[in-house]
């Protein structure tokens, strides 16, 4: 994040406003991922689930959207799905205000159709592609964005690869090393980044991971960071990562982060996973960075989180009138 990112983000808190912004942009989606919390039955509660909601098509969503980030005012604006490319046509229209707007957009897709050429030339947009391990793995679980497709969609493209590690990946050594190595040597790729499967609180799936292979996933991803430049880690992610917060309270992206659903809103609480995510076993990347930041202590002595708290309680103030 660019100083100016940073100062910007500090002036939203002040006005007792989010500086991020997470849009589940449409409930619709062609994958069906095993352990996805998308379209988990408790994802926004109770009440409802991300298909039985109404959400916005054509020039009603993209006036939707751009009425949203003018309220919240976000500096970071993330677009989620559902499966963001289904809506490719009011993204073309959209992407573009925002640039003008001066809002930095991260587009979390699976590549499951073409990425449309002239988002190359926006350059406040960041696409991601979600890729759950090497092909054999990834094609089973993500069927139709199989590998084939997703290296003919990325051409011409500069991307940013996302992959979350389930304990399957972990039992055979060096896989993580054997990802790097196939996406590090593509030119459509920028960077490499990992998350850590984050389980419900009652799952019981294969993809959670056990304490040992947290410490199997760190250590690999050590070794990988060394030897392949793309791999980036911010940060303190290690630190997070072995030490997450303990609650969405605890959580400085969650609590700096608002996420909405696809009818622009429900909100999707207490983070971006809906539901009841296991804290303790947190593995968002983004969580695990800033958790770490929140623990740096200024001079040796204040922590940042400290700093985040008063910053917080001052801007809530201010937004609602109160004396300080």
């Amino acid at each position: 994040m660019k100083k100016s990112d940073v100062l910007r983000v500090w002036g939203r808190v002040l006005q007792g406003r989010t500086p991020f912004l997470s849009i589940e942009i449409t409930k619709e989606c062609p994958l069906r991922c095993p352990g996805c919390y998308a379209y988990s039955p408790d994802h926004l509660g109770p009440a409802t689930t991300l298909r039985q909601l109404s959400d916005y098509r054509g020039n009603e969503l993209v006036t939707a959207i751009v009425a949203a980030v003018r309220r919240i005012r976000p500096v970071h604006v993330s677009i989620v799905g559902g499966e963001p490319l289904v809506r490719y046509r009011e993204l073309c229209e959209l992407f573009p205000l925002l640039d003008r707007m001066g809002v930095e957009v991260q587009l979390v897709t699976s590549a499951v159709r073409p990425i449309p050429v002239e988002w190359n030339a926006i350059p406040s947009l960041h696409v991601v592609v979600s890729i759950d391990g090497l092909a054999p793995e990834h094609d089973v679980r993500r069927s139709p964005a199989t590998y084939e497709r997703i290296l003919k969609h990325i051409a011409g493209h500069r991307i940013i690869v996302h992959c979350t590690v389930t304990r399957p990946m972990l039992l055979r050594r060096g896989y993580l090393a054997e990802f790097c190595r196939f996406w590090s040597a593509r030119a459509e790729c920028r960077k490499i980044w990992f998350s850590i499967y984050t389980p419900q609180e009652g799952d019981c799936s294969a993809e959670r991971l056990r304490s040992i292979d947290r410490e199997v996933f760190l250590e690999e991803l050590a070794a990988a960071a060394a030897e392949f430049p793309k791999v980036h880690l911010p940060w303190g992610v290690f630190k997070g990562y072995r030490q997450p917060p303990g609650s969405p309270q605890e959580c400085t992206f969650a609590r700096l982060t608002t996420c909405l659903t696809a009818d622009l809103k429900t909100p999707v609480t207490p983070c971006q996973f809906g539901g009841n995510p296991v804290c303790s076993e947190c593995g968002c990347l983004a969580s695990a960075g800033m958790h770490a930041v929140g623990g740096f202590k200024l001079g040796g002595l204040l922590p940042v989180s400290s700093i985040l708290n008063a910053s917080l309680r001052l801007g809530g103030a201010l937004s609602q009138g109160q004396p300080v």
